[in-house]
């Protein structure tokens, strides 16, 4: 009975909180600065990649952003970003480039001022530190995405060594597409991880974060599912919005994933709040 109601004040703080800190506005803004930024940090990537030699990452980047996504919303916007990435470009170091990494860091900036909010507190560090930090964390990702991309290639091979020596792996090696889901949940995994120990200001431990990381992939997956079931069955955004139905789709989806991910920060703040409130009765 303790652990219901102790549940109750802290959604209910969450919730209260998340409205108080327009969560529904900052999951408009992230959502549409999340799609801005989408592009240009692909954009970005591939460059990179082709600049390192690694000729056919688009693929890979790919798979890894949209496999997390519901099969409806990515397949048509996934072919466009195939078709945008495999245009050749020039040199690595040209100004396209580096204004796609700079509008990839405006993503980064607007999860930071939503877990900012969520976990009220102010921002003290300089506008050039945290554009710097918000470069750092696309250059890191970029370079993750590409390391996640060799490993995606010599994943066959490795798995054939693997049965040859251990023959009792081979039922439960899977297949090349489910090593790529679950490399793309791994990725979302840590990512979250990272975002919310270090982009926002203040300091937090793995263990004031974890509650809502897992709320955050646990809401973000059936929120995936459920949305893809209304897209299959009773949507009219095709009928709608004609040509521009993906799109639309896209940005509907991510303002669902951007109050989970906002409501995952509110989450944690109320959790501490909660537990502060509690050693002080105790004391």
């Amino acid at each position: 009975m303790r652990r219901i109601v102790a549940m109750r004040r802290v959604l209910g703080d969450a919730f209260g909180h998340f409205d108080a800190d327009d969560g529904w506005s900052m999951a408009s803004h992230l959502a549409i600065s999340a799609l801005m930024a989408l592009f240009p940090f692909l954009i970005f990537a591939t460059a990179l990649a082709s600049f390192l030699g690694a000729k056919a990452f688009a693929d890979t980047a790919v798979h890894l952003v949209f496999d997390t996504w519901p099969q409806q919303i990515a397949e048509p916007i996934a072919a466009e970003v195939v078709a945008v990435l495999t245009i050749p470009r020039g040199d690595f170091l040209t100004l396209s480039v580096v204004i796609a990494a700079i509008f990839a860091s405006n993503g980064i900036e607007a999860l930071r001022v939503s877990l900012n909010r969520a976990y009220r507190v102010a921002e003290d560090r300089s506008f050039i530190y945290r554009r710097l930090q918000s470069l750092l964390f696309v250059f890191v990702a970029t370079l993750s995405f590409l390391a996640i991309s060799v490993l995606l290639v010599l994943a066959p091979l490795i798995g054939h060594i693997a049965v040859g020596a251990m023959p009792w792996l081979e039922p439960y090696m899977g297949t090349i597409t489910l090593w790529r889901y679950i490399i793309a949940s791994s990725v979302l995994l840590i990512g979250l991880v990272i975002v919310h120990l270090w982009l926002p200001a203040g300091r937090r431990t793995l263990t004031e974060i974890a509650p809502g990381i897992i709320f955050t992939i646990a809401a973000w997956f059936t929120g995936s599912t459920l949305f893809a079931a209304y897209l299959e069955r009773f949507s009219s955004y095709t009928a709608t919005y004609a040509g521009l139905a993906s799109i639309m789709i896209a940005v509907v989806f991510l303002y669902i994933v951007s109050a989970i991910f906002i409501l995952g920060g509110e989450l944690n703040a109320a959790i501490k709040r909660y537990a502060e409130a509690r050693a002080r009765v105790a004391g």
